[in-house]
């Protein structure tokens, strides 16, 4: 058993030491507090318990602390997939759920699994998720000025149980400031993907992981014989030959755990039960 989380990314220039030992202190408790969980639920049910708790601290961009769009809303995406089932279910620019990966989540079971817009919004009424605002002050305030820092910052996990089964889940709030109704990565397989071999789960610009496929390349490549580190070398090498900004981590069916980013530095953590890594 294992598990991986990322809180996008952190800028020297523009976040303070006290946020960054803010961040690893809380991803390194989340971790904890996902391989607690893990011992006694599948890998699927663990990423969206993760995600969850990183969607409910405000130092990241999903769930409470999402960013706000170009006309003053937050719209959140976000998706699950078992890697088992190799099925994938998400919401895209939901707006007003505490949650949106646990909604994501419910839609697993459905025929129709990724809703966008007031459909999503609708079914999570319908199935008793409660209207919730994730809008926090500090996140108007940058609105009202403008400020442009801190919009790369999506959430994810990777997890793998001790039956060997894998799942990725992700969640984002946008980048800030976007034309509203543009789609990010998180809720395509290009963010967020898994398989039997696999699970990835990407932060960055989401347009360029979307360009570069870049989940789906990795599991693709680790399915087709790659290692993890072949497999995020040739994805990361073309995701460079078009200036893109990304971050992704992975867990492989052999228990192999492997993170990269193009633009350091990618907030992460990981735990197997008696070892930690933390972002530095």
């Amino acid at each position: 058993m294992k598990i991986i989380i990322h809180g996008g990314f952190f800028s020297e220039s523009d976040q303070s030491h006290e946020v960054k030992t803010a961040k690893q202190d809380s991803l390194k408790g989340i971790a904890e507090k996902a391989f607690e969980y893990l011992k006694t639920h599948s890998a699927f049910e663990a990423v969206a318990y993760a995600v969850s708790l990183l969607e409910d601290d405000e130092l990241y961009n999903a769930g409470t602390g999402s960013q706000i769009q170009g006309d003053g809303i937050i719209r959140m995406s976000a998706a699950i997939i078992d890697g088992e089932t190799e099925k994938m279910s998400g919401v895209i620019n939901i707006e007003n759920v505490k949650n949106p990966i646990l909604v994501a989540k419910a839609l697993i079971g459905e025929d129709d699994r990724v809703l966008g817009g007031n459909g999503a919004k609708k079914y999570a009424d319908e199935h008793g998720f409660e209207n919730h605002s994730t809008e926090i002050p500090k996140r108007r305030k940058e609105y009202e000025e403008k400020l442009k820092n801190g919009g790369k910052g999506t959430v994810g996990c990777v997890a793998i149980d001790k039956d060997g089964k894998l799942a990725a889940a992700t969640s984002t709030g946008g980048k800030g400031f976007e034309i509203p109704g543009r789609i990010s990565d998180s809720a395509t397989v290009a963010g967020n993907y898994a398989n039997s071999f696999c699970a990835v789960s990407c932060t960055g610009v989401g347009e360029d992981i979307v360009s570069n496929a870049t989940a789906a390349k990795i599991v693709t490549r680790v399915t087709d014989g790659l290692t993890l580190e072949e497999a995020f070398s040739k994805t990361f090498n073309e995701l460079k030959a078009i200036d893109g900004f990304a971050g992704a981590i992975a867990i492989d069916r052999e228990g192999n755990l492997f993170h990269q980013d193009s633009h350091p530095t990618m907030v992460f953590a990981d735990f197997d039960g008696q070892n930690f890594e933390v972002f530095k």
